[in-house]
């Protein structure tokens, strides 16, 4: 089967080959080709190669945003890790009162990680507008595109959430196990 293309591309010409014989065909499509036009090289290209060359760019966006992504994250969990530190840090005697009021280690964990709980679901509230808009406009970009569901932000959410929690977590535990006596002998 050949096609012709449209008139501005009239140099070219696109044939449809069966998958059995390519270098076969190519060489009969050469005999012809010299044939025919004599005066013009005979040149090809695969269209599966052009494709993927189109989206190559795509293949090195994505490896990039990923490499900063993981950047990223490491950067906000060691700051995370520093603020929940410093957050114990400074209520070290309020821990040391309530377990010897008789608090659980549980309560505790649940009340250091409450502060930090309540700012990622803010940050989650802010980031997904905007990353909504970011990925519609990229999107915009592509012939077939998809649509975003709700269901990715929540569990972008989610993820993001078990990540500040597991983070937080190890320095709440330690402090929350902690022998109050050490905290409060100074008083």
């Amino acid at each position: 089967m050949i096609l012709f293309y449209t008139p501005e591309y009239k140099n070219y010409i696109n044939i449809k080959l069966s998958g059995n014989n390519i270098p076969g065909a190519l060489e009969k499509i050469r005999g012809i080709w010299e044939e025919m036009c004599p005066a013009f090289s005979f040149e090809y290209k695969f269209l599966d190669t052009t494709y993927d060359l189109q989206y190559k760019s795509e293949r090195k966006f994505e490896s990039l945003l990923f490499a900063f992504a993981l950047l990223a994250l490491f950067i906000a969990c060691i700051g995370l890790f520093g603020l929940s530190a410093f957050t114990i840090e400074q209520r070290t005697k309020e821990i040391g009162i309530r377990k010897v009021n008789g608090a659980r280690t549980t309560e505790i964990m649940v009340l250091l990680s409450r502060d930090i709980t309540k700012w990622v679901i803010i940050a989650l509230f802010v980031a997904c507008p905007v990353s909504l808009f970011a990925m519609n406009k990229w999107l915009q970009n592509f012939a077939y595109r998809t649509e975003i569901s709700w269901w990715i932000f929540a569990l972008a959410g989610l993820i993001a959430l078990g990540i500040s929690l597991m983070t937080v977590s190890l320095q709440s535990w330690r402090a929350a196990t902690r022998n109050p006596v050490g905290a409060l002998r100074y008083e």
